[in-house]
């Protein structure tokens, strides 16, 4: 398998540049994840690694090969879509065969790799079923078929699983994995949900407004985003995130900050010893909360979601910015009960003016 480069790349559409410069490794044999919001540009970036969408500026390499200028055929790709829709008049055989009867291999080589590729995928006894009698699951796996028998360089994958649902979409998610650590391939994946990014990932690539946020392994991602964005982006329940400002009254190693709902807070100072009045954002995570008489931060519980291992419960504060926190699944909590939470002041992030972290 390949591994892939991505120099400077941009591209645009007339005057609206969709992708801003984006500079990218993957090593050999990676599962990366590009996520972000729709319309961030992962999908057009996906699309571009394949050929089909043109390069404006910048290079492109699978493997050594610079592919600016190579046909999508001769790129050594292969791409599942979200909307993945098997011939309907073919069997699964043929539809898997298919790419390669265009591309003239003979009839014995495409016999022999659909086999293999129903091995892989425990397809064997589907193989002369026609796609209306297949389920959305086994229809992905003629769809993944389809590039397994191609031998590709690099497996892309554009959302597939969005089509799916919840059950499935975790089944098709331990498949995908498992497919991956047999074949040893080099993955680009595209989806639009954190949990299948944090779930399937070697690194993600955090996109937004066209441009690369952070890259990085998932847990990296999680306990250390770079800048307001990915803070907010990754992990669920959201961080929780409010305006604060540095109070006089620090002690040595720590950083006192007031904010509307909280008269005053310590965390530790990561070196930066930002000035008496700067303005930061403070960011704290749901699981990072703890239920304390004594905490800082006290409101109403508007909402309890019970989820059986753990509670969601979302806090109104007096600013009426609502607070999220992840406590014991059988927290004795009802709806109006007035609430006051402490926190893990290790587990804070601040950010600055400009939304970089800061600590």
């Amino acid at each position: 398998m390949s591994s892939l480069k991505l120099v400077g790349l941009r591209k645009s559409f007339g005057a609206v540049q969709v992708i801003n410069g984006v500079d990218l490794d993957v090593q050999r044999g990676e599962f990366v994840v590009f996520v972000g919001p729709s319309g961030c540009g992962k999908s057009t970036l996906l699309r571009m690694i394949a050929g089909l969408e043109e390069v404006t500026s910048g290079e492109l390499y699978i493997g050594d090969a610079l592919c600016n200028d190579i046909a999508p055929r001769d790129r050594g790709i292969a791409m599942v879509f979200q909307s993945y829709a098997p011939y309907p008049h073919m069997t699964v055989e043929e539809n898997m065969a298919f790419g390669l009867k265009l591309a003239g291999a003979s009839k014995e080589e495409r016999a022999r790799k659909v086999v293999e590729a129903a091995r892989i995928l425990r397809m064997e006894p589907l193989l002369r079923r026609k796609p209306a009698n297949l389920s959305g699951g086994q229809r992905q796996r003629v769809a993944i078929g389809r590039a397994i028998v191609r031998a590709p360089e690099v497996f892309l994958f554009d959302e597939p699983l969005s089509n799916l649902d919840a059950a499935l979409r975790v089944e098709m998610r331990a498949e995908l994995l498992q497919l991956h650590q047999s074949l040893g391939a080099t993955v680009i994946y595209v989806t639009h949900d954190q949990v299948e990014a944090m779930t399937m990932a070697d690194r993600i690539v955090v996109m937004d407004k066209g441009m690369v946020q952070q890259v990085g392994a998932p847990l990296d991602l999680y306990n250390h985003p770079a800048n307001l964005f990915v803070a907010g982006f990754i992990g669920a329940p959201k961080m929780n995130l409010v305006a604060v400002t540095v109070a006089p009254g620090a002690t040595d190693g720590q950083v006192l900050l007031t904010a509307q709902d909280i008269q005053a807070i310590a965390v530790p100072d990561a070196g930066t010893a930002p000035a008496v009045g700067t303005a930061l954002t403070f960011g704290i995570r749901p699981h990072h909360l703890q239920i304390d008489p004594q905490g800082p931060l006290a409101g109403d519980v508007v909402m309890i979601e019970r989820l059986g291992n753990e509670t969601i419960i979302s806090l109104r504060a007096a600013s009426g910015q609502i607070w999220l926190a992840a406590v014991d699944g059988d927290v004795a909590v009802h709806l109006g009960d007035k609430v006051r939470f402490g926190f893990l002041p290790g587990k804070a992030h601040l950010f600055g003016g400009d939304g970089a972290v800061i600590r």
